[in-house]
């Protein structure tokens, strides 16, 4: 029986890793948590933020993720795209799902993610 979901795995390409930590620690605000010694040996890096977990794993034969991402649930999602906005990130508004306030960001690789925040 599933009970919740543990991560959301994306892609990266070789090197990103500087990049990465820049735009999911500095600008997202996650904290990067440590891999295991097999694992870190790939490259790549962990995310956590409360109870939500993004790992990007690195592949020789990275696409971005344009049309498939992680829909992240955010608090204060105005301040939130904001501070995105004045860290560099770009932000694009959607006001297509109905009973939510949502946007868009790429990571830096290209990779789509979604903010959002259901209407009260």
């Amino acid at each position: 029986m599933l009970t919740a979901v543990d991560h959301v795995q994306l892609a990266a390409p070789e090197g990103s890793e500087d990049a990465l930590r820049a735009y999911y620690a500095d600008v997202l605000g996650m904290d990067e948590i440590p891999k295991p010694p097999v694992l870190a040996a790939r490259g790549g890096c962990w995310f956590r933020a409360g109870t939500v977990q993004l790992h990007l794993g690195i592949d020789s034969d990275f696409r971005p993720a344009r049309k498939a991402h992680p829909g992240l649930r955010v608090t204060g999602i105005e301040a939130y795209a904001e501070r995105l906005e004045r860290l560099g990130a770009a932000v694009t508004w959607d006001d297509a799902l109905p009973g939510h306030r949502r946007f868009y960001s790429d990571d830096p690789v290209g990779n789509r993610l979604e903010f959002l925040e259901p209407l009260s």
